[in-house]
């Protein structure tokens, strides 16, 4: 007996299991069939189950979208052929010196660095994200701030793609990495003039929201 092929149209999309909530918003009760969800988040009872549902969508689109394999393939090719992977940013002076972003063939992130005085001064590697990429699924840095008296880079990381980012800051006369983390942020920040004190805005750990500065 022949197989039957496990295709379009034949194939049929994961539904997700109908949990009610009932959810207190602004004095206006919601029910919300899903809520169950976010124990992805806060790692509850159905966080499994939720990971379960995730890769079961995810089947179901490779299995729908299997006859355009080899055109996703084409077209990723090509798209990739048009892009300059080496490649440099205009130069922004300030403070002193011409901040710019690097690329590098074959390198999925960038470098980040300055040049003192002028274009033909040697180059200052401030972060090389190539390298603080490696081992993590997803990385992401925002929010770079070097301080005025050029001595200290504050930036932001988010390693679990939810956009919340811990703010760490590096000393660019020594290259040390300094203990002091500011964690649940958005990546936002501001020194001031006393090459002490960041402003930052910090975001409610449980619904992500940004709320205080």
């Amino acid at each position: 007996m022949q197989k039957v092929k496990y295709n379009w149209p034949d194939i049929k999309p994961p539904a997700a299991e109908i949990k009610p909530y009932t959810r207190s918003i602004h004095d206006d009760e919601v029910i919300d069939n899903y809520y169950w969800m976010i124990d992805f988040f806060k790692k509850g009872p159905d966080s499994l189950k939720v990971v379960s549902y995730l890769e079961e969508e995810n089947k179901y689109v490779s299995e729908m979208m299997r006859d355009t394999k080899d055109l996703q393939e084409k077209l990723f090719t090509e798209m990739k052929n048009r892009i300059k992977e080496k490649d440099e940013s205009v130069p922004v002076f300030k403070n002193g010196y011409y901040y710019y972003v690097r690329t590098e063939d074959g390198k999925q992130y960038y470098k980040y660095c300055r040049k003192k005085g002028n274009l033909n001064a040697p180059e200052e590697v401030l972060l090389d994200v190539d390298a603080m990429a490696e081992g993590f699924e997803y990385y992401s840095l925002t929010g770079f701030q070097v301080s005025p008296d050029n001595n200290l880079l504050a930036y932001a990381e988010d390693t679990v793609s939810r956009r919340q980012y811990t703010i760490r800051i590096k000393n660019l006369v020594t290259g040390e990495l300094l203990p002091d983390q500011i964690h649940s942020t958005n990546g936002n920040l501001a020194w001031a003039n006393d090459n002490k004190t960041l402003f930052y805005t910090a975001n409610n750990p449980e619904t992500l929201l940004s709320e205080k500065i």
